[in-house]
């Protein structure tokens, strides 16, 4: 893979295991971001893990050497359209994949996810890494 990417939750958890498929497929790629919702994702996780302190320390070492993409009043349009239309379409999504998938809109990224639920939103560009 070559190009511009942005991460879902899921694939930086694999990142984090080191999971050989998902260094392989994005060791090529041009630019990588990471949206700021995925990282709240990861510090939920890492407050109700056992290791708290030791997650957290790992968490704020990736954001501090990945370039993290914040929401502002496009991501919020387009929040707002995608869910509109996913409810129109009776194929609700996760909350913040919605937001993922916002972000991944707003600067026309491709998205890297194991989620097949992305499929659902139109006009996202999208990677899956599968089993």
């Amino acid at each position: 893979m070559n190009g511009r990417y942005l991460l879902d939750t899921n694939i930086i958890i694999a990142i984090f295991a080191e999971d050989p498929m998902v260094h392989e497929r994005l060791v090529n790629a041009a630019e990588v971001f990471v949206p700021c919702i995925a990282i709240g994702e990861l510090y939920f996780g890492a407050y109700k893990s056992v290791k708290i302190q030791e997650n957290i320390v790992r968490i704020d070492e990736f954001a501090l050497n990945n370039t993290v993409l914040s929401c502002n009043t496009e991501t919020a349009k387009r929040y707002g359209d995608i869910k509109n239309r996913l409810k129109d379409k009776g194929q609700p999504i996760p909350e913040n994949d919605i937001w993922i998938a916002a972000i991944a809109q707003q600067y026309i990224l491709t998205l890297v996810t194991k989620d097949a639920h992305f499929d659902a939103i139109e006009n996202l560009k999208m990677v899956k890494i599968t089993l």
